[in-house]
């Protein structure tokens, strides 16, 4: 795992591949609940995805989804919008992340901090349950301060 500072999508601009914090919550209209931080930038940026992951969850469960069409991979770290950000969800999404890379062939994935935004944990306690998991693919890119993605 390699850590950076910068914009998230950026790199998606550049054509790389990012990972989507998210939650398994969906609204009556059949959305996926993308309210703040990162899943609300890809809802604002891509249209469809709210239903698609609304979708996916109904059908499958809170799981990591690759959608190619997007270069997004959607990365559950809670189970409903308005809980905290779970350890061991984070633990399973990063092994389902490792898994999907590896299906697709890539080299590179860029993702935030997951679980340290709204999900209000901290990245000393995130850290070590991805650091074993993530190898050098895996780009973690810290926003500066004060600034949205």
């Amino acid at each position: 795992m390699v850590e950076t500072s910068g914009n998230l999508w950026h790199f998606h601009t550049q054509g790389r591949w990012v990972v989507v914090t998210t939650n398994g919550s969906v609204r009556k209209d059949g959305c996926a609940v993308m309210g703040r931080g990162v899943a609300r930038d890809a809802s604002e940026k891509f249209l469809k995805l709210p239903k698609l992951l609304g979708l996916a969850l109904k059908t499958n469960g809170n799981q990591v989804y690759a959608w190619e069409e997007y270069r997004i991979f959607t990365f559950p770290v809670k189970r409903d919008w308005y809980e905290s950000a779970d350890l061991g969800l984070i633990n399973d999404s990063a092994k389902m992340l490792v898994s999907l890379t590896e299906e697709l062939g890539l080299l590179r994935v860029y993702m935030v901090r997951p679980g340290c935004g709204n999900g209000h944990l901290t990245w000393d306690a995130v850290k070590p349950i991805l650091a074993p998991l993530l190898d050098d693919r895996f780009v973690v890119v810290e926003r500066p301060h004060g600034n949205r993605m």
